[in-house]
C-alpha cells in the first residue's frame, strides 16, 4: 500500500448486543415517528462512527461495511486524507455558490473530471449534489442540444428518483407506484443481460439482438428516429443485478447513435469512481458516452454530482441551468482528495481484488 496510506486497523466485526441494542432501538422509535416511512431501512444499523470499512452503532457493536455507505465512500469512513481536506476548506470559505461567483476549487475540480473522463473530445462540467441531479442536467442538456423530446433507456436500469430520472427508471415499481403521471416520450427497451437474454440469444451465436432491435422494430413501428434526443445507460446496472454487458453491445449502440444524431449518455454514479477497477466503467468498453453522469463514490460522502459532456454538446447559454449548492467548495475539496486517493492505489486495488474474488468465486462452481 502507498505510504500515505492510513494505517492497517486490526479490528474486527463484533456484536456486543444484540440487535438492534436498545440505544438504537430508542433511536429507531424516534425515527419513525417523525422522518418520513418513503426511505428503506431494511437493517436496524444506528451508526455512531465509522473508520475505513468498519461502522461503530450507538450500542458499541462494530460491522463490516460492505456497502461502502451505498457505494458512497469509495476512500472508506473518514479517510484522514479527506477529513483534512475538508478542515482546511471549511476554514477558507464553506460556501459561495459557482452560479453566481468565481472559485479556482470549482476550476480545478472540473479540469480534472475532463482529464478522467473517457475519450479525447474535449469536455465541460456542470455540478450539481446529487446522481438524480446529474441525471435531470443530462436530460435537459440532450432536450437542449437536440431539439427533440424522446429517450430510451433500459429495463433494470436505476437513474434516479426525481421525476424526470424515475421516467428513465426502470427497476422496481414500488418506485414508480403513485407518481403518475411521469414525465412522457421515455421507451425502455431489455438491457445486454447474456445469461437471462429477453431474446433468447447465446453469446457465442449472438447478433447483438438487444440494439438491432432499435432499428429493426422500434424505429420502424413506433419510435421515430429522428425524435430521439437520447439513449440512457449503466455500463454496469447497478439495482437491475450487476449486469455485464458484452463488449460489442456498446459497439453497435454507438454505431446506432451515429447513425441517427442520438446521444449517448452514462450513468456512472454507481459504477464510477474506481469501482470496477477503472476510473470510469466505461473505459473496460472503450465507450465515449456523449454526456456522463457522475456522483456517489466522488467526495468520500459529501454531496457532490458532476454532468460531463462533449463541448460541443454543452453550449446552452447563461441562466438555462443551475443549482446554489451544486459545486460547493468543501465538497469539492473532498472530491479533490477522493481522486488523488483513487489515482494513489485505490483504483488499482480495486481490480486486483475484484480478479481474486472473480477467481475464488469461478472455483466454487
Amino acid at each position: 500500500m502507498n505510504r500515505n496510506s492510513a494505517a492497517i486497523r486490526t479490528e474486527l466485526p463484533q456484536l456486543v448486543t444484540p440487535l438492534p441494542g436498545p440505544k438504537a432501538r430508542s433511536i429507531i422509535d424516534r425515527d419513525h415517528a417523525v422522518l418520513s416511512p418513503s426511505y428503506t431501512r431494511d437493517y436496524p444499523l444506528v451508526i455512531d462512527h465509522g473508520e475505513g470499512a468498519l461502522v461503530t452503532d450507538v450500542d458499541g457493536n462494530r460491522f463490516l461495511d460492505l456497502n461502502a455507505g451505498i457505494a458512497v465512500v469509495a476512500t472508506g469512513h473518514c479517510h484522514p486524507r479527506v477529513v483534512e481536506a475538508i478542515r482546511r476548506q471549511a476554514e477558507r470559505f464553506i460556501h459561495m455558490s459557482g452560479t453566481d461567483f468565481y472559485y479556482a476549487e470549482l476550476v480545478e475540480l472540473a479540469e480534472k473530471l475532463v482529464s478522467l473522463a473517457p475519450g479525447s473530445n474535449s469536455k465541460r462540467v456542470y455540478f450539481g449534489n446529487s446522481g438524480a441531479e446529474a441525471i435531470e442536467a443530462a436530460i435537459k442538456l440532450a432536450r437542449y442540444h437536440t431539439g427533440r423530446d424522446k429517450f430510451i433507456a433500459f429495463f433494470g436500469g436505476f437513474h434516479g428518483r426525481t421525476m424526470g430520472a424515475l421516467s428513465l427508471t426502470g427497476s422496481k415499481t414500488v418506485q414508480r407506484k403513485g407518481f403518475a403521471p411521469l414525465p412522457g416520450g421515455v421507451t425502455h427497451i431489455p438491457y445486454a443481460y447474456c445469461y437471462r437474454c429477453a431474446y433468447q440469444q447465446r453469446p457465442d451465436t449472438c447478433n447483438v439482438e438487444c440494439v438491432k432491435v432499435l432499428e429493426d422494430q422500434y424505429f420502424k413501428s413506433v419510435l421515430p428516429a429522428e425524435e430521439v434526443a437520447a439513449v440512457f445507460f449503466e455500463p454496469v446496472q447497478g439495482e437491475g443485478g450487476y449486469v455485464v454487458p458484452p463488449p460489442k453491445f456498446f459497439d453497435e449502440l454507438r454505431e446506432v447513435c451515429r447513425r441517427h444524431g442520438i446521444l449517448l449518455v452514462a450513468d456512472e454514479v454507481q459504477s464510477g469512481m474506481g469501482r470496477t477497477g477503472r476510473m470510469f466503467a466505461c473505459e473496460h468498453f472503450g465507450v465515449e458516452p456523449d454526456i456522463m453522469a457522475i456522483a456517489k463514490g466522488i467526495a468520500s460522502g459529501l454531496p457532490l454530482s458532476a454532468t460531463v459532456a462533449k463541448t460541443q454538446y454543452m453550449q446552452w447559454t447563461p441562466g438555462a441551468h443551475a443549482s446554489t449548492f451544486g459545486g460547493n467548495p468543501v465538497s469539492i475539496a473532498a472530491a479533490m482528495a477522493t481522486i488523488e486517493l483513487l489515482e494513489d492505489e485505490l483504483v488499482e486495488h480495486a481490480a486486483l481484488v475484484g480478479e481474486h474474488m472473480k477467481t475464488r468465486m469461478i472455483e466454487w462452481t
